[in-house]
């Protein structure tokens, strides 16, 4: 009995010494499909990069779904160790530790496919109206032009249906939220309408690391390595065309 103990302490300090007995993470975000969402694959596309990302760097991981301010505050309180899906801002840097870019959210026009519109400078939309979702922001451009035509309404699907019908000239969104509601609409409302060439606003996508965890730098080091590698060896990219981008 003593040499199985004996046998079993030295597996445990190989492991310890390989990186495979490393910390659980506490992961936590939204629900903002398709890239966090507990109802889709792997918990969405963000959740599916960030827990493959830290698995290959040496962590555990597990998942929990919360409304936004309250992820936000347990990645503060230290309750949480990783919020998957944060855009930069300095106020942020005060409980957290960002890592590099792993996605790009692209906010872009839609339009009817057969409607001869064209987008340079917010000047050219004055005269249409356009499908906004009540509360959201966009980008401070957009938001402050008070030019605009802004029609409100409660979500995307609405908005994509009122353009299909041609009850507003223009709506927008991020285009991979877009496509993956555009996805479960008829064919009708998806094949009637188009994406606008250029974006309105580009925002990087990163995780956040809570600074009460000790090891956040170790994190977001690891974190951002095994991303760069995934790029390189194609995982990322089959990850990609796995959640349908």
């Amino acid at each position: 009995m003593p040499r199985l103990h004996r046998a079993c302490a030295l597996v445990g300090l190989l492991l310890l010494s390989q990186g495979v007995l490393a910390q659980k993470l506490r992961l936590v975000a939204d629900a903002w499909p398709p890239f966090t969402d507990a109802t889709l694959l792997n918990g969405g596309l963000a959740t599916d990069i960030v827990s493959t990302a830290l698995t290959r760097a040496g962590y555990a991981s597990e998942f929990e779904q919360v409304p936004w301010a309250r992820a936000l505050l347990g990645i503060g309180e230290g309750r949480y160790d990783v919020l998957i899906n944060a855009w930069y801002n300095d106020e942020r840097t005060l409980i957290g530790q960002f890592s590099g870019e792993y996605l790009l959210n692209r906010v872009r026009f839609l339009k009817r496919k057969d409607a001869p519109i064209e987008f340079n400078n917010l000047q050219q939309l004055h005269t249409y109206p356009i499908a906004v979702i009540r509360g959201y922001a966009y980008s401070p451009e957009f938001d402050n032009d008070v030019a605009l035509q802004k029609i409100p309404v409660h979500n995307f699907a609405m908005a994509v249906r009122m353009l299909a019908a041609d009850r507003v000239k223009l709506t927008l969104e991020d285009e991979y939220v877009a496509r993956h509601y555009l996805a479960r609409e008829s064919a009708k409302v998806r094949n009637s309408v188009e994406f606008l060439p250029k974006a309105l606003s580009e925002n990087s996508l990163h995780i956040l690391v809570s600074l009460k965890n000790p090891e956040h730098q170790k994190i977001v080091a690891g974190f951002d390595r095994v991303i760069a590698e995934m790029k390189a060896d194609g995982s990322y990219a089959r990850l990609m065309k796995q959640h349908g981008m």
